[in-house]
């Protein structure tokens, strides 16, 4: 059976990380049968340095867009099918943005932002040993702040930073409007990567200033609870963690 190497449930949801939750997503929809292998531990083993990443018959993959390519030889794993060629483009650059934009305002809304920090904090390293989780964690956060300046995010106000978020909400929000999904009225590819990053946002159990701008989107909100009630009818405690 296909292994799913992931973080684990946190937050309130399967996995904390919309990259893992993508896969995980695509393969429920897709009806690939998987289990979870969630430990830390994965990421020494991970074939990029990330999660996710998927072992297929003795092959190991890594990268959501890769693992999805993977499954997208296969005809009748292929979610995007029935999608014309504007389709797939829209699918594609949407993803795309989501990945690349959208998931460093996620990263600036959980690590750099105050009322957060402590909430990610206790998630990911309560179990961390002392003197360790009194160090480690800002050293960390550290690390991600200067990631995010690298990159850009972090040099933007967290005005501008929720204007960002807002703007990306009501074009989702627009691009879906009374749909159940984004084409022909039945999943595809980017559905599974748009239900991903508006669970972590809305699903989670964090409420901060970029969470309650997802949640103002009532159109966004209905269609993570139609996904849920469809693709997920187990409860996020009944996932097997695994070493």
């Amino acid at each position: 059976m296909i292994q799913l190497h992931s973080f684990g449930s946190n937050l309130g949801v399967i996995d904390p990380s919309p990259f893992v939750l993508k896969v995980d997503a695509y393969m429920r929809m897709a009806g690939i049968e998987f289990e979870h292998v969630a430990t830390l531990n994965n990421l020494k083993k991970a074939p990029k340095g990330k999660l996710p990443f998927i072992t297929d018959k003795g092959k190991t993959i890594g990268d959501s867009q890769l693992i999805i390519e993977h499954f997208q030889q296969h005809t009748e794993h292929d979610l995007d099918a029935h999608l014309n060629p504007q389709q797939k483009a829209i699918c594609y650059l949407t993803t795309k943005s989501l990945d690349e934009n959208l998931y460093f305002i996620l990263v600036y809304s959980r690590w750099l932002s105050d009322d957060t920090w402590p909430i990610i904090k206790d998630a990911f390293f309560k179990e961390m040993p002392a003197p360790l989780k009194l160090i480690v964690p800002n050293m960390l956060r550290k690390g991600v702040k200067k990631g995010l300046t690298g990159q850009g995010m972090a040099r933007h106000s967290p005005e501008e930073l929720q204007h960002m978020m807002r703007k990306n909400m009501q074009a989702l929000s627009d691009l879906l409007g009374d749909n159940s999904y984004f084409f022909n009225q039945q999943p595809c590819s980017l559905d599974a990567t748009v239900y991903a990053f508006l669970s972590a946002f809305i699903s989670v159990t964090i409420v901060n200033p970029f969470n309650e701008i997802a949640r103002e989107f009532d159109n966004l909100t209905r269609y993570c609870k139609r996904i849920d009630q469809r693709f997920y009818d187990e409860p996020v405690a009944d996932l097997e963690l695994k070493d």
